[in-house]
């Protein structure tokens, strides 16, 4: 495995039962990811760690899952990506092949935002702060 530096902050970790490769290719394409480590399973078809880096962010992933409970699809959070051009990274996304699940529009709080959903399951958020703001 790769040696890399610690990342700080919070990195969302997502199980995908046994999509995890399928992830790291896609994520590249759709948001400009780049794989940072991969640690493959016994199983060739299977990931036990995937670690990306998204944006500047962090992003983990594994096809690996506790035995005692079954794989459940994501649910109930999104994953928010601040960028400088929305609409650059929207039709990156859609040309992809992320769904939309909110269209991309300025909203009342003045940013432009929108979010889609990948072949995974995942919700993605593209958000360009409204001018002056960070």
């Amino acid at each position: 495995m790769t040696q890399t530096p610690p990342l700080s902050g919070v990195i969302p970790y997502i199980g995908l039962n046994g999509r995890a490769a399928e992830a790291s290719a896609f994520w590249t394409r759709a948001f400009g990811a780049t794989e940072v480590a991969r640690m493959p399973s016994e199983d060739p078809d299977r990931l036990i760690h995937l670690q990306m880096e998204i944006n500047g962010g962090g992003l983990m992933a594994s096809d690996m899952s506790d035995p005692a409970s079954p794989y459940v699809p994501p649910q109930g959070f999104h994953l928010q990506i601040v960028v400088d051009d929305a609409d650059a990274w929207w039709a990156r996304a859609l040309e992809a092949g992320c769904e939309v699940s909110v269209p991309l529009q300025t909203m009342f709080w003045g940013d432009r935002w929108g979010m889609v959903v990948d072949p995974f399951g995942l919700l993605w958020a593209v958000d360009e702060p409204a001018a002056g703001e960070a």
